[in-house]
């Protein structure tokens, strides 16, 4: 007999649905996820959620303890500089090789615009979605899937640590991003490989210090 394959849709549902649950910061490194609280919390089979947080750990969101549930992934200072190093360099590499079109500018533009309304309606959730968007925009431009997949798994895993402390850069974000597209619109290749690296390490810089001393970094990015 041949083992009836889970609807990937189902699947996707679940891992978007937990991801997001993830990224609205409402749970901490001591929470526990098991499959019997996310499959009646969803309200589908445990089957689907199981294949679900796989995922989420493959992409280094979680990590899966045997017969306990499934927690946070608690990065160190190390290996969150380590991502923005690794960020850094291939979002430099990406705004100097994406193929810019009218319709590209305009997308991004338009992303802008939409986070700054976003911002302004406090809605976290879409902002975020909005954030990475931007980037995606623009690493997608450049044709490399690979590229495209190691820069989501990377932001998967930053948002980790950032869904938590939010207000460090997301009053000064779409600035930054409206930098990017003013130089891409300019054809100035240096000044938005020098945005996007000052916008990234900026944003590393107040995340590791608040870190060490939440009281030390104030809430205004």
């Amino acid at each position: 007999m041949k083992k009836i394959e889970i609807p990937s849709n189902l699947t996707t549902l679940a891992y978007n649905s937990i991801r997001e649950y993830i990224l609205q910061g409402r749970l901490d490194e001591a929470s526990r996820l098991t499959e019997d609280f996310l499959s009646a919390q969803l309200g589908i089979s445990k089957s689907p959620v199981r294949e679900a947080l796989n995922r989420l750990e493959a992409e280094g969101l979680i990590r899966i303890e045997p017969r306990k549930g499934a927690y946070l992934r608690r990065l160190s200072a190390t290996e969150i500089k380590e991502l923005y190093d690794t960020r850094e360099a291939l979002e430099a590499h990406v705004v100097r090789t994406a193929a810019l079109s009218a319709a590209l500018l305009s997308d991004l533009r338009q992303s802008v615009k939409r986070q700054r309304a976003l911002l302004k309606a406090n809605d976290k959730p879409h902002y975020i979605e909005e954030d990475v968007r931007f980037h995606s925009l623009l690493a997608q431009a450049t044709g490399n899937a690979f590229l495209c997949s190691l820069l989501t798994n990377i932001q998967n895993q930053i948002w980790l640590s950032r869904r938590k402390t939010y207000d460090l850069s997301s009053t000064t974000a779409p600035d930054n991003h409206d930098a990017i597209v003013k130089a891409l619109e300019e054809g100035n290749a240096d000044a938005a490989e020098r945005a996007m690296r000052e916008h990234i390490h900026n944003v590393r810089q107040r995340l590791l210090r608040f870190l060490e001393d939440p009281q030390a970094v104030g809430t205004a990015g």
